[in-house]
């Protein structure tokens, strides 16, 4: 195949040691998928640093691992043929890599031309034990005619569940066992992006999907039977390592398929492989409890999340709970995007409205959903706040069985909210017959939904906004025909409504005191500023900023996002956290670099959208609305939080180094999350005891007290003092009158500061603690 300008030019430079260094250089994003395949054998033999040619290979290796790349049977020929060139230089071989080209040659790669070079590489690799990528072995001995010796040597040392993929994996062909290797977890240097259909071509083999649900009962059998004492417990031991990934690869296609059998099959497996059988604060495989929870990250649905919270309430471990904390936070964000499944919820016998009533003998127990699900104990009309005496007594399994029903409900409502609110920048949407049935009318989703505004299509184009009902009342209050069953519905976003609307919403929440599960009415909008309309491809908007990085780097975590630690070593200086969107379409970087010690300096946001597997840079003003909104959001969090400006204690131990970004940052112009704040205090203050002596300015609540007048900042909570603008440290306030006032949304914590501390300056006069009353009176 004919190479493109670009790509000749590396190919020249990396065969042609007399090559000057090419002015410019070419860019990757010129090279086709074609290109690709044909130049990866030229950089693999590329071994010695002469001239450019290096640089030439790097820039070749750098473009395979993120584009697609595709391989004309000559290229992929060529691949097999400089892995055997290269056995002598190196001592080794990419069989990865080579693997890789097989299901990525349309119309099938020339497995007559490949048949003596993967005999030279499967002889290799015996002879010098180099067995490490066995999968990828075993394919490339399916094109040697070499699978005796290849599986005598892979088969020592596994358990029975590794030796049955074995087996089935000798009745397929090359190309089949590739397949495998694409869906390995153990992925080399130079590995390409996954293909995207390889799980649904896997599924379509009718005999890996009978091994999957064989490999799994066989798993969930020997757990019960160390658990049952018919096997000798040792930590960590019930499968070795390849038995792991053979079941996490089981778990990703029962996932995948969403097969009925899995639920129930892995809620006990996990229940097992969580705790040991005796005291001990150990696990029979903490091994396989981390890889299905890889796995469920890749396909979640809400049962195999619910069995992993219930794993993590059972573990005695110390550190098992943490580990999988950050797994559930990516999972339920991985959720949103499985729109088929994401509100798939059994009602485990609820009623309409969210209550479950159970009598034993004098009493009745009942778990109801609120803002929090609560159980509750009752004789006739008199509530007790715990189990009482006579019912512990005579039921005792029927309140094991209750608290831990409503530990379920809880955890199952913390799935559902969490993935709902994560469905924003994919804008997800739902038939209107679907979204009636198992959000608006189920007796636990719709106590969510009934919080909730959502829209939906009633004619095309125009979208009728709903608060938590059947969708028939508008914001209005008039009702409309029923929808059709397959009308769109969506959750309401600011964004995309008009500023009459959303006041009106925010003013419908507040006063029917409707706290939403989590902040939708008062969400913040990050719209294109002309900046970044110049600045084209990055935004400055949250750049500049001195942080905490260590609690950055806990909010990257907590939000999904994923960093590399930084540190005092080779390339820990600086930093790119991203966030995949929008079911794998979008990718959000958000760049940072230490500034030693324990802080770090904020740098740009950009964006990349996925274009046929591989992310190519997008200007701003092609991201969508959405997207971008939601990106810059969790980016005015991570300033927000962890900025320096934030902490009421460093003006008074500060380096001098950052003093004067501290200065300018904590009583600065507001960002959105802040101006969202001011709304929300403009709508709460007059229903308060202290409204009369509050004004909101804009970018202060000030307050009068009896001594002096205070400014507090809306973005940084921080307090000046008039006359003079002195500056006031309080660092916490005590909150019992602040505590009573309603928010309609759970935040970051700043508006309740906010108010706490405007309740205490308010009565200035009964302050009891001495550093502040001499801050005040000089």
């Amino acid at each position: 195949m004919r190479l493109s300008p670009s790509a000749q030019l590396l190919y020249t430079v990396m065969t042609d040691p007399s090559t000057d260094n090419p002015d410019p250089w070419p860019h990757s994003s010129q090279l086709t998928a074609f290109d690709l395949g044909t130049l990866l054998p030229v950089a693999y033999r590329t071994t010695k640093i002469v001239g450019t040619a290096m640089s030439a290979r790097f820039a070749v290796e750098s473009a395979a691992k993120e584009r697609r790349t595709s391989f004309t049977p000559e290229a992929c020929a060529d691949l097999f043929q400089a892995l055997v060139d290269g056995l002598e230089a190196r001592n080794w071989s990419n069989l990865p890599l080579a693997v890789a080209s097989l299901p990525r040659c349309p119309g099938g790669p020339p497995l007559a031309d490949l048949t003596e070079s993967a005999r030279t590489l499967v002889r290799f690799h015996l002879r010098a034990e180099r067995t490490g990528d066995a999968y990828a072995l075993l394919a490339v001995a399916g094109l040697a005619g070499l699978d005796d010796e290849v599986a005598a040597v892979l088969k020592e040392g596994r358990g029975p569940i590794a030796l049955d993929e074995i087996d089935l994996l000798l009745g397929w062909d090359a190309e089949r066992r590739a397949l495998l290797v694409e869906a390995l977890q153990e992925r080399s240097y130079n590995s390409l992006p996954p293909l995207p259909d390889t799980w649904e071509r896997l599924a379509a083999i009718p005999e890996y999907v009978a091994f999957a649900r064989t490999a799994l009962e066989a798993a969930e059998a020997r757990i019960a039977a160390i658990h049952a004492r018919e096997i000798p417990y040792r930590a960590d031991r019930a499968f070795d390592d390849a038995e792991k990934a053979a079941l996490g690869r089981a778990v990703r296609l029962a996932l995948w398929r969403d097969e009925p059998w899995l639920p129930g099959l892995l809620d006990r497996l996990l229940r097992g492989v969580a705790v040991a059988p005796t005291a001990a604060k150990t696990l029979p495989s903490q091994g396989l409890l981390f890889e299905i929870g890889r796995a469920v990250e890749d396909f979640p649905t809400p049962e195999a999340i619910s069995a992993l919270r219930t794993a993590r309430a059972l573990t005695r471990h110390a550190g098992v709970p943490k580990q999988l904390d950050r797994m559930l936070k990516r999972i339920e964000h991985a959720l949103a995007d499985r729109v088929e499944v994401a509100f798939r919820m059994p009602d485990l016998g609820f009623e309409p409205g969210g209550r479950l009533r159970m009598p034993l003998g004098e009493h009745t127990a009942m778990i109801s959903i609120g803002d929090d699900v609560e159980l509750t104990w009752w004789q006739g009309e008199k509530r007790f706040k715990a189990a009482p005496a006579a019912v512990r007594r005579d039921h005792p399994d029927e309140v094991k069985r209750l608290r831990d029903l409503t530990g379920q409900v809880r955890r199952q409502l913390t799935t559902l909210v969490r993935a709902l609110e994560a469905g924003y920048p994919g804008d997800a949407r739902h038939p209107y017959a679907t979204w009636r049935e198992r959000m608006a009318e189920h007796p636990i989703a719709g106590t969510v939904a009934r919080r909730l505004i959502w829209e939906i299509e009633v004619s095309p184009g125009h979208w009728r906004s709903t608060l938590g009902d059947t969708g028939i009342t508008g914001i209005t209050g008039t009702t409309g025909p029923e929808p059709p069953p397959d009308a769109p519905v969506r959750l309401w976003h600011p964004a995309r409504a008009p500023l009459d609307e959303v006041r009106a919403w925010r003013e419908q929440i507040t006063g029917e005191r409707v706290r939403q599960p989590f902040k939708q009415a008062f969400r913040e909008v990050y719209l294109l500023t002309p900046a970044e309309e110049e600045t084209g491809v990055y935004s400055n908007r949250f750049a500049a900023h001195v942080v905490d990085y260590r609690t950055l780097y806990a909010l990257f975590k907590q939000r999904a996002w994923s960093a590399d630690l930084l540190g005092p070593w080779d390339g820990g200086g600086d930093g790119e956290a991203r966030r995949v969107l929008a079911g794998g379409r979008w990718r959000a970087s958000f760049f940072h670099e230490s500034l030693g010690g324990d802080h770090a300096a904020t740098d740009q946001v950009r964006f990349h959208r996925n274009t046929d597997g591989e992310w190519r840079r997008a200007a701003l003003a092609e991201v969508p609305p959405l997207v971008f909104s939601e990106a810059m959001r969790d980016v005015d969090l991570f300033v927000a939080v962890t900025s320096i400006a934030a902490d009421p204690g460093w003006a008074d131990r500060g380096t001098e180094r950052h003093y004067d970004y501290w200065r300018t940052a904590a009583f600065g112009a507001l960002p959105p999350s802040a101006e969202v704040r001011r709304d929300a205090l403009a709508r709460l203050l007059p229903r308060t005891a202290i409204a009369d002596r509050c004004t909101l300015t804009d970018r202060y609540l000030v307050v009068r007290g009896d001594l002096r007048t205070y400014k507090i900042h809306l973005g940084s909570a921080n307090i000046l003092m008039d006359p003079g603008d002195v500056y006031l440290c309080v660092v916490s306030a005590p909150g019992s009158e602040a505590e009573r006032v309603f928010l309609p949304f759970e935040e970051d914590g700043r508006l309740a500061l906010i108010l706490s501390k405007a309740f205490l300056l308010a009565r200035d006069g009964e302050i009891g603690d001495e550093s502040i009353i001499r801050q005040i009176k000089g």
